[in-house]
């Protein structure tokens, strides 16, 4: 589902931020209801403290700030290398939660990373050239994704995934909301675009990310983000079956490495 992300920033004639902002408004009302089909017969023994709310403030900045600069990635470089960019994310999950949560991670993950890293490269960048700044945007948005997944991650210990999802994107929405107000200094869109955006919200926020949270409630935040490698060799193959764009034998032999990577990954 979030293979096709970069093509509603693409064709959405909005700003940056202000495409991301009304992925996470539009996606509220769909995902209060979920929320709410969620906790049917389900009495909640959560007890927010400083540091439920410390992640549930950090996931909802970082998830605004990733989507905002990812988007405006896409303005300085090709979704190709902005988006193996943005999968360079399980890197940073590695690492900070390493140094800050004291996660443990096998030799053997670290080795399949790599692989599914060198697969994504091959998969996303034949004939691609460096775009510095936009590339950089990239890998600062990744950073902040890092951080979105670890939050994820902790409040799902103990909060259920779809509450978990709305109140993190309700405090998405409201950073975007200030962030576009400064950027673009007015909100409205026209009907095409609005339909645009509600799409956009629909299925990358609501369906995708609300999948992305159901699972990162079962596994590590580590392996959740290593799977979500799989999002390029989705668009790769979406290109090839409705864009009818070639896929080079490199571009299938480096799909074939990531989904082994994130099969050894994953088998235990």
């Amino acid at each position: 589902m979030l293979g096709g992300s970069g093509i509603f920033v693409k064709i959405s004639e909005s700003s940056p931020s202000l495409i991301a902002f009304y992925r996470a408004f539009f996606a509220l009302p769909f995902l209060y209801l979920w929320a709410r089909y969620e906790e049917r017969g389900y009495k909640e023994k959560f007890q927010w403290n400083t540091r439920k709310l410390f992640f549930l403030c950090f996931g909802g900045v970082c998830f605004a700030l990733d989507m905002s600069i990812w988007n405006w990635s896409l303005s300085f470089t090709s979704v190709a290398n902005a988006t193996l960019m943005a999968n360079t994310a399980p890197v940073f999950v590695v690492l900070f939660g390493v140094l800050f949560l004291s996660y443990t991670i096998k030799l053997s993950f670290i080795i399949s990373l790599l692989f599914a890293l060198i697969g994504v490269s091959l998969v996303v960048l034949p004939g691609e050239s460096v775009m510095v700044f936009g590339d950089s945007l990239g890998l600062v948005a990744a950073i902040f994704y890092a951080g979105y997944i670890l939050s994820i991650k902790d409040l799902t210990n103990e909060l259920r995934p779809a509450k978990t999802l709305y109140l993190v994107t309700l405090i998405t929405a409201c950073c975007l909301f200030l962030i576009s107000i400064f950027e673009t200094k007015e909100l409205t869109i026209g009907l095409s675009e609005f339909i645009i955006l509600l799409s956009y919200a629909i299925f990358s926020q609501t369906i995708a990310q609300g999948m992305i949270t159901y699972g990162i409630s079962k596994v590590s935040a580590h392996l959740s983000s290593l799977v979500l490698l799989m999002q390029p060799v989705a668009a790769a193959f979406y290109g090839w079956l409705l864009l009818e764009e070639l896929l080079s034998p490199l571009q299938i032999f480096g799909g074939f490495i990531v989904l082994t990577a994130i099969y050894i990954a994953s088998r235990k």
